[in-house]
């Protein structure tokens, strides 16, 4: 495993990781009814999120173009990874909709 790859892989599990905590943050701000709090901790954890998406598809490119060479466990945890941050940020905006509702 290369340098390269391994620093890649673990970006992508650092960003978004940190994703995944601001999108928990946000339905706790929420849960406190702090919908601006809830907000920003939304738009804090896209930008992570978003950080960690721009590594895995240098990645992917890398795969298509046949200069890939790497792959195993490391990367299959980065894109499990991203894969949660993913569903977290959806049940984060389900959550501090249901606390809107709640709060009215």
């Amino acid at each position: 495993m290369t340098e390269q790859f391994e620093t890649a892989c673990f970006g992508i599990i650092t960003y978004v990781g940190t994703a995944r905590s601001c999108f928990i943050n946000a339905v706790q701000c929420a849960k406190k009814g702090d919908f601006e709090g809830a907000e920003e901790q939304i738009m804090q954890g896209d930008a992570a999120y978003t950080q960690g998406h721009h590594i895995h598809a240098d990645l992917l490119t890398l795969d298509a173009k046949g200069e890939l060479e790497e792959a195993g466990l490391i990367l299959m945890h980065a894109e499990d990874q991203l894969m949660s941050a993913e569903t977290f940020r959806v049940l984060a905006e389900e959550f501090i909709d249901v606390y809107k509702k709640i709060m009215k």
